[in-house]
């Protein structure tokens, strides 16, 4: 050990550690003199010779003068840490590679490989990372443990198990240093709001700015945060309903980003102090996007959130939503009614009103009259007039309802009630021969006729008006391209009640982790659904009263079938797994 350079040389950052390498390898015969000198008379050929230790280390081993594989070996056995296998015929399970973001395994230049409960096992190109490692651990709660290999293997494992197409945000970043220029009078240069064609005139933030968007929609993301914390700017993107961490933006471009999505928003840069709203249009690849931005003011400056709408995905028809069959005919059934009220149900972020949009584009006919009233528009729709809430000056809900009815609508959707006022109107206009769509939240079907009482409808207009209600929420699907053959658990099993006939039958799955799905096993999301029907004997107990739990035993006991049974229905169909359904129904108080 005495011949070799010091560990601490290895702590130094950028050149430090490639030269600790080079020395190492010198010291232990892998290398020579003359070797060295020739790779540094070729690095010196560089016009931009920044890091000349990095590029030494890397001409050495593209001049095939030093193997990257021994020097791994070798640094493995000086620092007594163990080897990582061959990453290149590696199989990595998607649940170990959904443990660590792809932005945060490029950031840190390391690869998860295997989990075990409490420890992580990590492949490493520098041992003396304690920094990338030690973040990790904090951020995950477990327990790393860092194997070494090549840096060329692990750059190459993180592009074939998590895709190639996050890198760009590095580069931006990069480009921004260079460029030396973040300031909020960048965004003075900033082209028209809906217009992110990046040119070579955009100044550096802009093209910052417009480079998050365009991954978020490459990604599939339904929301993008960014997010003013003391002593960073964190960007998220919610991906199948699930937040995960990008590569965040320096702290001091936080004004500069902020102002140039307020200014494609068009909402005053000028107040901090209130929420705002606003509304990014672009096209890409031919496709119209929405953005509803909503910035509110924190103790950090202003957090920015933006919801992106694709209208595309409201042309999916029921079954591409996840109803089953038997489901699908049911709604059907109840959107055809002439009249009546059909409720959905569920937490903000369920796809109540994607749902609802569906509907909407199966009965849209010519000869249908069809107005909704939104807050805000969500998505614009071909044949159906789209009325938005502007309480500002006067045209609440109720108002707006009121106006829609003397335009003679067959069909009318509300997109919430919120008060009595706009209850009263909805159930007014339902038995007045027009068949009314809406959404509430509550957490079940049955619970939705006590909250209309709760808010003061008398039940027996309740009983007369309501046609259904069906509560959802969205489950992430199994991504198709690594679908794999799953054996459950016992206590899986028992979880979702499954029978021995269910089982035998069963198609259990799970994603092994791709590109395709970023490497966590999921793609997409389905719904799982309870619809609660109101047949004469429901409307009897509506009228007198009855609570949610009665109206649910008897709902139960005439065949309706709870959000945890339909997705134990879809588990079984391999379309989803265990812990997606669990996680998010609850069990049935029987």
């Amino acid at each position: 050990m005495s011949s070799s350079p010091t560990r601490s040389a290895l702590s130094a950052k950028t050149g430090g550690a490639d030269d600790f390498i080079v020395q190492l390898a010198l010291s232990k015969g892998l290398l020579t003199e003359q070797q060295i000198a020739h790779a540094r008379s070729i690095a010196a050929t560089h016009d931009d010779l920044t890091v000349p230790a990095r590029r030494l280390f890397d001409v050495l081993v593209d001049a095939a003068l030093i193997d990257a594989q021994r020097v791994a070996a070798l640094l493995a056995e000086e620092f007594g840490m163990p080897l990582a296998p061959d990453l290149a015929a590696l199989r990595v399970p998607g649940d170990v590679l959904g443990l660590v973001p792809r932005e945060l395994a490029a950031h840190y230049h390391l690869l998860p490989f295997a989990h075990d409960g409490r420890t992580l096992r990590v492949a490493v190109a520098d041992p003396l990372d304690s920094d990338g490692i030690d973040s990790l651990g904090h951020m995950l709660k477990l327990t790393i443990e860092p194997h070494v290999a090549a840096a060329a293997d692990i750059a190459a494992a993180i592009d074939r198990f998590y895709g190639k197409d996050a890198g760009s945000i590095d580069e931006l970043l990069n480009n921004l240093s260079a460029a030396g220029n973040g300031g909020p009078a960048a965004t003075t240069t900033a082209s028209s709001a809906g217009d992110i064609s990046d040119t070579e005139a955009d100044a550096p933030v802009v093209k910052l700015v417009h480079t998050i968007i365009l991954e978020a929609i490459q990604r599939r993301a339904s929301d993008i945060h960014l997010e003013p914390l003391e002593k960073r700017f964190r960007v998220r993107y919610r991906i199948d309903g699930v937040l995960l961490e990008v590569e965040n933006p320096p702290k001091r471009l936080q004004l500069a980003m902020i102002s140039r999505l307020k200014i494609m928003a068009n909402i005053s840069i000028a107040e901090k102090r209130i929420p705002q709203d606003g509304r990014i249009q672009i096209v890409m690849n031919g496709r119209q996007l929405d953005l509803r931005v909503s910035s509110l003011p924190t103790a950090h400056g202003e957090s920015i959130v933006m919801r992106i709408l694709d209208k595309e995905g409201l042309q999916l028809g029921l079954p591409e939503l996840g109803f089953f069959s038997d489901d699908q005919q049911t709604l059907e059934r109840l959107i055809a009614l002439p009249d009546g009220i059909v409720l959905v149900t569920g937490p903000t972020g369920s796809g109540k009103t994607t749902t609802l949009y569906s509907c909407l584009h199966v009965i849209n006919k010519p000869d249908r009259k069809i107005i909704t009233v939104e807050d805000p528009v969500e998505y614009q729709l071909n044949g159906i007039n789209q009325v938005p809430v502007r309480a500002e000056v006067g045209l609440t809900f109720a108002a707006a309802l009121r106006a829609m009815l003397r335009q003679a609508p067959n069909i009318v959707m509300i997109g919430e009630i919120r008060d009595l006022e706009t209850a009263e109107i909805a159930i007014n206009a339902s038995l007045t021969g027009h068949m009314v769509f809406s959404t509430l939240h509550t957490n079940d079907a049955p619970s939705a006729v006590t909250r209309l009482i709760d808010i003061g409808v008398k039940p027996f207009l309740v009983s007369t008006a309501l046609r259904a209600t069906m509560a959802q929420r969205l489950v992430r699907k199994i991504c198709a391209k690594c679908r794999q053959p799953y054996t459950p658990e016992p206590h899986e099993l028992r979880a979702l009640e499954l029978n021995a006939s269910q089982i035998a039958t069963a198609n259990f799955s799970r994603g092994a982790g791709c590109a395709a799905c970023n490497g966590t096993g999921f793609r997409g999301r389905l719904s799982i659904v309870e619809i609660f029907s109101v047949n004469e004997e429901l409307q009897r107990m509506i009228y007198d009263h009855a609570g949610s739990a009665k109206l649910r035993e008897k709902a139960r006991a005439l065949g309706m079938r709870t959000m945890r049974e339909d997705g134990a229905r879809k588990v079984i169909a391999g379309l989803t797994t265990f812990e997606e359904v669990v996680s998010i129904t609850v069990g049935d108080a029987s």
